[in-house]
């Protein structure tokens, strides 16, 4: 019999793909579960990860003539009862301030002191349409006054029952952009521009393919006129919704009173869009490129490009090996990746080099230098590059030479793979009974899910209830397609065009 190959991670993808995922985010160093029922500790090495996405997105918004702004974080209550539709879709999800101040209760702990009751509740903001319009109601005034383009970097917080570390959890991190315009044409224009800048920067950064597309009424953004998203297929074949774009068209203008004279001298409403991203990305991270080792991170986000490991024996060889290990430090980040320098790293902790280099590999870092008496002798560099089990040697000066080259080609071979990966598992289906066999349920709620289905529809109680029995959602219409006459699969009614399905987390 032959021996199962050994992994880093236990269990495998195959085996158990969702404690798989909570076993990489733990051996990655990226977060654990706080003493606050479904919240996070986000750890160094998960937020690093989080910054360089911050970064990257910030300087892509700011291109586009975007600023930032800082909102509160409470919301009273009455502004999101002026939106009917919004208070609706996310009531369920609030968080509520009632009272200022706490006081003895007479019994060793502490209470909401009556007297300090808030005259109307808080929210927890869960978004922030409802007060920046309150805000925005203030700045315009005049046609002059727009367009304003504000984002807006934060925490939110959605009380969730079932979550899972970045995927789903009560409070975590965002950022919101809101924009006020004067014409229709100039929203719709605003929301389609964030969302291929979101589509960009998912593919050339992330190297997570995605499709563009818009939601149906029924997923749609509550209170938006038109939501738009990207999706993503991870490895068990669910979809993950990765950022999302809305057309909120005059409906919180006439809510919150976003009011303007225009050229005319006729006051009229303004048109307002919203779009965001989330840490969710790290989980689109996580179950896109991870393997049966741990994390893979693409180069333009990884915290380190480059680690390098010391191996020495004795005091000799570690002045060695440590003075060649800084010198090629100095000429690694002296070169520049996706135009930053290159982000290099000396392991110099007292630890066994294999154990050092698993927790490395874990960590998804893209390229692993060890270097011992003979790489230093030889003015050798030995290497691994983490999209590979190739053992690899070169020459230090060709080495560095090559890093940028060697990075970009990791990162276009995840994406690579990722793509192939979604093609693999995406199809075409025309009637209900293969809908069905394709998307076969399973007892267990987070078994794999089947994968993309591009199919004819119309949005119905008899497609709802079906989809609700498979544990499936449609997921888009996708842009990029072209009409195509057809019949709904669940009713047999006329179809323009298909939309893509899914098991979606």
């Amino acid at each position: 019999m032959s021996k199962q190959p050994q992994t880093a991670i236990s269990p495998t993808r195959a085996e158990n793909f969702p404690e798989w995922y909570q076993q990489v985010v733990r051996a990655a160093d990226l977060a654990e579960n706080s003493d606050v029922r479904g919240c996070m500790v986000i750890k160094p090495w998960g937020y690093a990860i989080w910054e360089n996405i911050e970064r990257r997105l910030d300087a892509m918004f700011k291109a586009t003539g975007h600023e930032n702004a800082y909102f509160p974080l409470f919301i009273p209550m009455s502004f999101l009862e002026k939106e009917a539709e919004h208070v609706e879709g996310f009531a369920k999800e609030c968080a509520v301030v009632t009272h200022h101040r706490l006081e003895p209760d007479g019994k060793g702990g502490l209470q909401p002191a009556p007297s300090a009751k808030l005259e109307e509740p808080l929210i927890v903001r869960p978004t922030s349409e409802t007060i920046i319009g309150a805000t925005f109601a203030r700045w315009v005034q005049s046609y002059r006054d727009l367009p304003i383009l504000i984002n807006q970097w934060a925490n939110v917080v959605r009380w969730e029952l079932r979550t899972r570390l970045f995927l789903r959890t009560a409070e975590f991190l965002w950022q919101e952009g809101h924009t006020v315009h004067a014409t229709e044409a100039e929203a719709r224009e605003e929301t389609m521009r964030m969302l291929d800048v979101y589509a960009d920067f998912a593919e050339n950064t992330m190297a997570m393919p995605v499709i563009k597309g818009e939601k149906t009424a029924g997923e749609r953004f509550p209170g938006a006129v038109s939501t738009f998203s990207i999706e993503a297929l991870m490895q068990d074949r669910k979809a993950l919704q990765a950022g999302t774009s809305h057309f909120l068209g005059q409906n919180f203008a006439r809510a919150q009173n976003i009011k303007f004279q225009d050229e005319n001298g006729q006051e009229v409403f303004a048109w307002t869009t919203s779009w965001g991203v989330s840490t969710r990305l790290i989980g689109g991270l996580v179950m896109t490129h991870g393997d049966d080792d741990g994390l893979m991170l693409p180069p333009k986000l990884a915290p380190a490009h480059v680690v390098i490991l010391p191996i020495y024996r004795n005091d000799d060889e570690k002045t060695q090996v440590l003075a060649f290990c800084d010198a090629l430090e100095k000429e690694l980040a002296a070169q520049s990746f996706a135009g930053e320098p290159v982000r290099v790293r000396i392991d110099k902790r007292d630890l066994r080099g294999g154990e050092k280099k698993w927790q490395w590999v874990k960590r998804g870092v893209p390229i692993r230098a060890e270097i011992g008496p003979r790489d230093v002798a030889s003015g050798k560099v030995f290497y691994g590059r983490r999209d590979s089990s190739a053992k690899l040697e070169a020459p230090r000066a060709e080495f560095v030479t090559n890093i940028a080259n060697t990075l970009a080609d990791i990162q276009q071979s995840l994406f690579a793979r990722a793509l192939e990966a979604r093609k693999a598992a995406t199809v075409q289906i025309n009637d209900l009974a293969t809908f069905k066999e394709f998307f076969a349920s399973k007892d267990d709620e987070d078994s794999e899910g089947g994968g993309l289905a591009y199919c004819h529809f119309i949005e119905s109680p008899a497609m709802d209830e079906i989809l609700k029995s498979l544990k499936v959602t449609v997921r888009c219409v996708p842009l990029a397609d072209a009409d195509e006459p057809g019949k709904c699969i669940f009713t047999g009614q006329p179809s323009p065009r298909r939309g893509i399905f899914a098991k979606a987390y």
